[in-house]
């Protein structure tokens, strides 16, 4: 059996993260991912002349303070990328188009335009702001943070600051509080906005999501956004490669069987055997529980969230011929009434940029990536192509493209999603924000 200082269970970009880091230690690390391409949900495949996101599409997290600028800084990786003029445009169900520009002063001056009351507007965005610049700054200060050990709550005394004091009250208030606050409950299209938003970035709506994690969310198009040429394998590359170079090894297309704990790790994969001194686990805990029986395991069982408070996605991949020019790669659609299917209020479109000429065979042609969440993907059957008529109808009646330019469609629903990355139920992003889970009562990140 072949032995490394740590084997890491998925290629996800946690576990590229992982990898990286541990490589710039001198350590002998090795990745194992049961798909035959790597980096899970943030990667990309080729398919009838277009190549189509896996599923992330946009590319936030370079600037400073931010955690993959400091991987990048750390480890001397490079990243190709476009930065994004404007990040993101949205439609509301009532035909209004709202720019989020990332200027905060543009952006708040179109907030206060298009919702009115432009005064608490400001208050409420320069908050969020201000809380998701104390959310990066400190993302890579707390590293034993919830505790879980009598060491944890010691090396977490030693690292808190007199700053994330302060901000630690907004672990317990919502968004929703934050908009009472501000008064900003009366504009239904407000409210609306804000939801949909939240559920791209926190997999739940405003009366749920904390104000420390909703504000990060509602802000990423206030830092750099990023397009990365050829679809986001090519941000998964360059960690693949650092990985390789520096003595590690990928195996794909290896499923891991289980994994035990005797004077090492003892990983046993559908092809072979492995040993480590450690053993990072880079995919969700529902998924972790059925390979690895230790103590620790037994501890989370009951953190475990059901299908049902779970989300996957329902996503269509479309190669097209262009016939306008867009101004911003990204848009979300309000939907006037609910996809007959996913029961969902939003879809999100991606393009791929008009100078990015790699992801298309033909000149002239272009690729959109669109997705909406799926609540309880364990238990939510539904007409795949009743929703698919459902969203180019939608599309076309937006002036994203037309129906008869359309060249190649194809769509994935969480069976799909399951089958590529593995987990449990096809549920996509992390675990949704609860109000009623602490920070402390989350799962740790150490296994």
């Amino acid at each position: 059996m072949k032995h490394f200082d740590a084997v890491i269970a998925g290629s996800g970009l946690g576990s590229l993260t992982a990898a990286s880091l541990l490589c710039n230690e001198g350590l002998n690390v090795c990745i194992i991912e049961q798909n035959y391409l790597p980096g899970g949900c943030t990667s990309s495949y080729w398919r009838k002349g277009f190549v189509f996101e896996s599923g992330a599409t946009t590319l936030v997290g370079l600037d400073n303070g931010m955690p993959l600028k400091y991987v990048l800084d750390k480890t001397g990786i490079e990243i190709n990328y476009r930065k994004l003029d404007l990040p993101m445009k949205v439609r509301l169900k009532n035909g209004v188009d709202i720019t989020r520009h990332q200027d905060l002063n543009l952006w708040i001056e179109e907030a206060g335009n298009k919702f009115g009351d432009i005064e608490n507007q400001r208050k409420f965005w320069f908050k969020c702001f201000e809380i998701s610049q104390f959310v990066w700054r400190n993302s890579s200060k707390q590293l034993n943070f919830p505790p879980t050990k009598f060491r944890d709550f010691v090396e977490t005394a030693k690292s808190i600051s007199t700053e994330q004091l302060k901000f630690a009250k907004y672990a317990f208030i919502t968004i929703d509080d934050m908009l009472d606050k501000y008064h900003l409950k009366n504009n239904p299209s407000f409210l609306e906005f804000i939801d949909e938003q939240l559920l791209i970035t926190a997999q739940n709506r405003r009366q749920e999501v904390n104000a420390l994690f909703g504000s990060a969310a509602l802000c990423y198009t206030n830092f750099t956004n990023c397009y990365v040429d050829g679809g986001l394998i090519n941000l998964v590359q360059p960690f693949i490669d650092y990985l390789t170079n520096n003595g590690g090894d990928l195996l794909l297309r290896n499923p891991i069987i289980n994994v035990v704990k005797k004077n090492h790790y003892v990983i046993t994969t559908k092809k072979e055997k492995l040993t480590a001194d450690y053993f990072i686990s880079g995919i969700p805990i529902n998924n972790t529980i059925n390979l690895y029986k230790g103590k620790y395991l037994k501890n989370v069982q009951k953190k475990l969230l059901p299908s049902e408070k779970l989300n996957s996605a329902f996503q269509m991949g479309i190669g097209f011929k262009s016939r306008k020019k867009f101004d911003t790669i990204h848009h979300q659609i309000h939907l006037n009434k609910p996809l007959s299917g996913t029961k969902s209020d939003s879809i999100f479109i991606s393009i791929n940029h008009e100078e990015d000429y790699t992801r298309c065979d033909e000149p002239g042609t272009r690729v959109a990536s669109v997705s909406t969440h799926l609540n309880n993907p364990e238990n939510n059957i539904f007409d795949k192509n009743l929703t698919e008529k459902e969203i180019i109808e939608t599309l076309e009646s937006h002036g994203i493209l037309k129906q008869e330019d359309i060249i190649y469609q194809h769509s994935s629903a969480q069976k799909s999603w399951e089958k590529w990355t593995g987990r449990a139920y096809g549920f996509v992003g992390g675990y949704p924000q609860f109000k009623k889970i602490k920070p402390w009562q989350m799962i740790d990140s150490r296994l």
